[in-house]
């Protein structure tokens, strides 16, 4: 068995995880239909991101906000994160009112965004390689394989995604075995359990405050030990 640093496996979770949160934060506005085939949508968005991550000085200072205007501003639906969330709650999802829906995604986005936004700061001269892939015209879900390359190493990370009325989106990401979905599912369970829906949304609205707050501080503090 392979046993990488969490360090690492932060690093090549925040690269999926920040193209699957980011695309997916623009999901309220006008569908954009889009023609690619799976595996080079992963590709195009791979790049876009990887590029944007990398050149912007605020987002490699671990600047929350600005990693999340940047997805409010520049990246496109390409991801169904509604779905993500669903998949994650389980039969949970149907107690809950469309208001408490639509704030348990956004609040399910914002955890991914402030957790793995000082994993995303260190991204540097990671890059992506998409594996062969092959689909027969039927299929509406499918798996891309790709590599998350650091410093010689290859880390796996796949994307699963669904066929809808205006192109394949992703909805899920796979770490090194890891499923997005299966890895939020269990720890969401038992917050309903305990509290209900409505204490699970509690429970991400304070979680997100917290990180925010923590990351508030990490830059506050990373600012006064620059020299002057």
């Amino acid at each position: 068995m392979r046993v990488v640093s969490i360090g690492k496996w932060a690093l090549a979770l925040s690269c999926a995880t920040t193209l699957l949160a980011s695309t997916a934060a623009m999901a309220q506005q006008a569908p954009v239909v889009n023609t690619a085939a799976p595996d080079a949508l992963i590709r195009t968005l791979a790049d876009n991101i990887l590029t944007t991550v990398k050149s912007d000085p605020q987002i490699k200072a671990g600047n929350t906000s600005r990693i999340i205007d940047v997805v409010n501003q520049q990246l496109l639906p390409y991801t169904d994160f509604r779905k993500t969330t669903r998949l994650a709650m389980g039969p949970s999802w149907r107690q809950a009112t469309p208001d408490q829906q639509d704030q348990l995604v956004k609040q399910f986005e914002l955890l991914l965004v402030h957790t793995y936004a000082g994993a995303t700061a260190k991204v540097g001269n990671q890059t992506v390689s998409v594996k062969p892939f092959r689909a027969t015209p039927d299929q509406t879900d499918v798996v891309v394989h790709t590599n998350v390359m650091d410093q010689g190493q290859a880390y796996p990370v796949d994307y699963r995604l669904g066929k809808t009325p205006q192109g394949w989106k992703i909805y899920d990401v796979n770490v090194l075995g890891a499923w997005l979905i299966e890895a939020y599912r269990q720890q969401f369970a038992s917050q309903i359990q305990q509290n209900g829906v409505a204490g699970l949304l509690s429970f991400l609205t304070t979680r997100n405050q917290q990180l925010a707050a923590a990351n508030a501080a990490g830059r506050e503090d990373a600012g006064q030990s620059t020299p002057q």
